[in-house]
């Protein structure tokens, strides 16, 4: 197996290879991964049918991580009516107008849904923090408001996946090159990007910080290596099934005896 990192303890990014891939062939890999994933759609449809807890995943990670190609492939043999994806972007202002974990909280999917949020409350410690949009006395806070939130979702019958798709710098440059030569994905160039890849150094020690102060018995981080496509999604995809399948769900039963009716 290969699973990503778990979070316990402190940890350092630079101690993690981007690139790990566990001595993994590409196409078994990708073989296995599907493999994975046609169970994760049968895992969705008890868990759906259940109904009586909901699961969060949350992907972070810089420009060109993989969030989207992620999500993307991770519900390949999903029904989307089993699922809530939510990208948080730049808050609206209604938004600034509450406190910051509220559209967070109004994005939290019903039980028996799988809640994928691309981005999340994490960036009000992160973007935030980086680019001095709130004094840091605000923003220190906010890592125990956090994990309270979380632990208030868990008790009340979530279960929290949290994922940082560790890209290095260098593989990064490759791909925002690519949103520049291939026309195909010139849409997803914006200049800011560069702006932020300037400020790398200090997204590392945003996220580090994130992972040391967040990373919770009730709902702990995973560092999943992300610069090979392939190896970010059978990881990931090996963590959701290992999840699901430890909640042992069974087919519920019928509300009344179904000895009693005969189709005509």
């Amino acid at each position: 197996m290969a699973q990503p990192v778990r979070v316990s303890g402190k940890v350092r990014l630079r101690d993690f290879n981007p690139r790990f891939c566990a001595g993994l062939e590409k196409e078994p890999t990708i073989m296995e991964t599907d493999r994975l994933l046609e169970r994760f759609g049968k895992l969705q449809d008890l868990f759906y049918a259940n109904a009586n807890r909901g699961l969060i995943i949350v992907l972070q990670g810089m420009d060109t991580s993989g969030k989207d190609g992620t999500a993307r492939r991770l519900f390949e043999f999903v029904e989307p009516a089993g699922v809530a994806t939510v990208e948080f972007k730049a808050p609206s202002a209604l938004e600034l107008a509450h406190d910051y974990l509220w559209r967070v909280h109004q994005a939290v999917p019903r039980f028996g849904r799988i809640g994928l949020f691309n981005r999340s409350h994490y960036e009000d410690v992160l973007v935030v923090r980086v680019m001095n949009l709130t004094p840091p006395e605000v923003w220190q806070r906010r890592y125990d408001q956090i994990n309270d939130f979380e632990r208030m979702l868990t008790d009340s019958g979530y279960t929290l996946l949290k994922f940082f798709l560790h890209i290095s710098h260098e593989e990064q440059a490759e791909r925002l090159q690519t949103r520049l030569d291939d026309p195909s994905k010139n849409w997803k160039f914006e200049p800011g990007d560069l702006a932020m890849r300037e400020r790398w150094d200090d997204f590392m020690a945003a996220y580090e910080a994130v992972l040391n102060k967040t990373s919770t018995p009730w709902a702990p981080w995973h560092v999943v290596p992300a610069d090979r496509k392939w190896f970010r999604d059978y990881a990931v995809a090996q963590t959701v099934v290992t999840t699901l399948e430890d909640m042992k769900l069974k087919w519920p039963k019928p509300k009344v005896d179904l000895r009693k009716f005969r189709v005509k």
